[in-house]
């Protein structure tokens, strides 16, 4: 890896650039590996020389990893934010979520981070036609940063944004404490801008499964994991080989010479064409020692010790990955056949779904109050302590159909009667977001409309009554003079 110097920058934060540089290129490997089991572009190692060769070159693979990631981001699924001592309307959070993506890029990040064990959150002051505030996400391929164990917050960032064709670097930005350095470079060089701002490090990680002495996590692509894929890969092969070679039943034909496998023109036929053939005359050879060919028989191979050992594999890869054996196994599998069933099959990933969002709940909590300070123009000593209770809104990983939802909620609420009247009592029933802004709308649009006509007929009466229709005519003014 080549060290990068830039002009007018301190050699501390030349020291602090390189080390991350050099941490990049050390996970990078292991990053990309995971990467390619993700998207299928591992090529399972040869191992052993029964199978020949020409089947290990067809590229077979198994979407089993990709699989493991998806089933468990699917789950995990951010709805929005709350603010219980507040309206985050009011602080421009409409303008924050809908101006990111943040539905989609949350969801991207997190994939990201299940992944490679982490990903990062990156906050900056928009620019010219930009939202406010921005959150940009990055993966572990092209980011890194320190961690402090004693303020549990990021030290630094280093987030490459361009590589030429070598995969060198020609574009970065490193984020320090108030200091943000970017760095681009070209034919004459790099070129550097160091923006100061009131904001710290404003970097949050996304942690999947962190711990003690790792505060990064762990990838849920584990090598477990990519071992039982590559083993399955490997059954899955020989299986295909199998069809092949060990399928069609097996002759042996003693006392016949080549001829029977030559076309007429003396040529050798194919093999398929020997194979398929299904009526075959053997000529009677009165020369030989035995005049008469003798055709024996031995019975095709069973492809079951394949399919057992794939679906053994299939199964102790649902075990390592918290998976239903429905999700990756072949046979043996039934469908559950109640909610209970179904629940308790998928208990294990329910578990780790929400103690997954457990974990990146605080950093995005943190990323989001500090857009929000950033919109409204505010420093990170004066976040007002309020905004403390703002907190996430993830959707409920358990698959439940609308109406036990509903019947559940119904339940709840006459229980405690007043949440009818609340958010929370139309989350309760099963209304998404977008159902319950509709609902409420609509109730405000007919809670106006009558208000308009109670108007409208106190007007009506009034204009009706005697006593009333002359102290019109006679006005406030003219009231008040007979009056003195």
């Amino acid at each position: 890896m080549d060290t990068i110097t830039l002009p007018g920058v301190s050699d501390d934060d030349h020291l602090t650039l390189n080390l991350l540089l050099e941490r990049l290129a050390a996970k990078g490997e292991r990053n990309r590996l995971r990467s390619a089991y993700y998207d299928m572009k591992h090529v399972t190692r040869l191992v052993g020389s029964v199978i020949p060769p020409q089947y290990w070159r067809l590229g077979i693979v198994l979407g089993w990893s990709g699989k493991a990631v998806d089933v468990l981001a699917r789950r995990c699924n951010l709805d929005g934010f709350v603010w219980p001592d507040g309206d985050l309307g009011d602080l421009g959070f409409r303008e924050v979520w809908e101006g990111n993506h943040l539905g989609s890029e949350v969801s991207q990040a997190l994939i990201s981070s299940l992944i490679h064990s982490t990903g990062f959150a990156v906050n900056t002051v928009g620019g010219d036609g930009e939202p406010p505030a921005l959150i940009h996400f990055r993966d572990a391929t092209n980011a890194t940063g320190e961690w402090s164990f004693r303020t549990r917050r990021m030290l630094n960032l280093l987030s490459v944004t361009g590589r030429d064709g070598d995969g060198r670097v020609t574009a970065l930005a490193l984020y320090l404490d108030g200091r943000t350095i970017v760095a681009e470079r070209d034919q004459s060089g790099w070129s550097v801008d160091v923006q100061e701002h009131p904001w710290g490090v404003p970097v949050e990680p996304l942690p999947y499964k962190p711990r003690l002495g790792r505060p990064f996590g762990a990838s849920r692509i584990s090598r477990e994991v990519m071992n039982l894929q590559d083993q399955a890969t490997r059954a899955l092969i020989r299986l295909e080989a199998h069809s092949d070679i060990y399928a069609i039943p097996d002759l042996w034909m003693l006392g016949a010479d080549e001829s029977i496998f030559k076309n007429a023109d003396g040529s050798q036929k194919a093999s398929w064409q020997v194979v398929m053939g299904r009526i075959k005359g053997i000529p009677d050879d009165e020369d030989a020692a035995n005049p008469r060919a003798d055709v024996k028989q031995f019975p095709a191979s069973d492809p079951g010790p394949h399919l057992a050992a794939l679906n053994a594999f299939a199964k102790m890869f649902a075990r390592s990955t918290s998976l239903p054996d429905t999700a990756v196994a072949i046979t043996d599998m039934s469908n559950p056949t109640s909610a209970e069933a179904y629940d308790a099959s998928q208990h294990e990933l329910i578990a780790e779904a929400e103690g997954a969002c457990d974990d990146w709940s605080p950093y995005l909590r943190r990323a989001t109050v500090r857009a929000l300070a950033m919109a409204n123009g505010i420093s990170a000593e004066a976040i007002p302590p309020e905004w403390a209770t703002i907190d996430t809104r993830w959707r409920d990983p358990r698959y439940l159909s609308r109406a036990a939802q509903a019947d559940a909620g119904m339940k709840q609420l006459t229980a405690v009667p007043w949440l009818a009247e609340t958010e929370v009592g139309l989350e309760l029933l099963g209304l998404d977001r977008q159902q319950i802004d509709r609902a409420q709308a609509d109730r405000r649009r007919a809670q106006a409309q009558q208000r308009t006509t109670l108007l409208a007929s106190a007007a009506q009466a009034a204009r009706q009554d005697p006593a009333l229709a002359a102290l019109e005519r006679i006005g406030p003014g003219d009231a008040g003079g007979d009056a003195g």
